[in-house]
């Protein structure tokens, strides 16, 4: 898919941060662009933005984050200043997120947990169930399986919406080679025995709580798991303060260095 780019209207001089700016080469030679905000010897933050928006809609996360973790922002391929012709809804973003980790760990940054919204989310989920680099995943919003997000967008087409996925799965195999829509995040969380944090809105209108069922009972069986569904808040708006959970998380799941 192309859909059309949301710019953020925010630079990281708007919230006090002085990122380096860096360059991220994925499997296919896309570039990947990213915002670095280093904190030696702190554990380290990959913030995956939403669909269809880019890395500076973070910027206020990162900043409230970077006070104790080393903090890096992505652009998703196709997304703000990344490069790529399509968005792959997750299929070429979690192998992308493996050179991101390569990234962190050649300049010596670890260990590493994600923070995902939306996409952003998906994508974490799903590169946390085949990189064991990711030490802990938090997803806000993220779709369960994208068949069922499809149709629900197509819902308006009635009976149609069916082979209107089934449309999309083909372009996708021909034109990618694979089924996009498998694994779906929710089969990908049955695999993650590593500390998992999924916040969902039962107000969330583009991704409806529903979407938040099939992970917490893929999660059921995992100890490190936490599922919050919340009765307030819109598709990016929280309930409660975001950043003291996602700290709190991530303190706990990374170990003692983020102090």
């Amino acid at each position: 898919m192309h859909p059309p780019r949301l710019a953020a209207p925010l630079v990281p001089g708007d919230v006090g941060l002085r990122p380096e700016e860096v360059a991220i080469t994925a499997e296919d030679g896309t570039r990947l662009a990213g915002w670095l905000v280093a904190r030696p010897g702190a554990p380290a933050l990959i913030l995956l933005h939403g669909y269809p928006a880019e890395k500076a809609d973070l910027l206020p996360l990162a900043a409230a984050l970077q006070l104790r973790f080393t903090v890096l922002l992505v652009d998703l391929r196709y997304f703000g200043a990344s490069g790529g012709r399509v968005t792959t809804l997750g299929h070429r973003e979690r192998r992308d997120l493996r050179r991101v980790l390569d990234f962190l760990e050649a300049r010596g940054h670890g260990p590493v947990g994600v923070f995902g919204f939306s996409l952003g989310g998906a994508v974490a989920i799903l590169a946390a169930a085949e990189d064991p680099r990711i030490r802990a995943v938090a997803a806000w919003s993220p779709f369960a399986d994208l068949r069922v997000l499809g149709r629900e967008a197509y819902a308006h087409f009635w009976v149609l919406r069916y082979p209107l996925v089934e449309l999309m799965r083909l372009w996708a195999r021909i034109f990618l080679g694979a089924d996009i829509t498998r694994p779906s995040p929710a089969e990908a969380a049955g695999r993650l025995a590593i500390p998992v944090l999924l916040v969902h809105s039962r107000q969330d209108e583009q991704i409806p709580v529903g979407h938040a069922e099939r992970p917490r009972q893929a999660l059921a069986g995992n100890p490190a798991a936490e599922v919050d569904i919340q009765d307030r808040g819109r598709h990016g708006e929280a309930g409660e303060p975001l950043e003291r959970r996602l700290e709190e998380f991530f303190r706990r799941a990374l170990g003692p260095d983020a102090r």
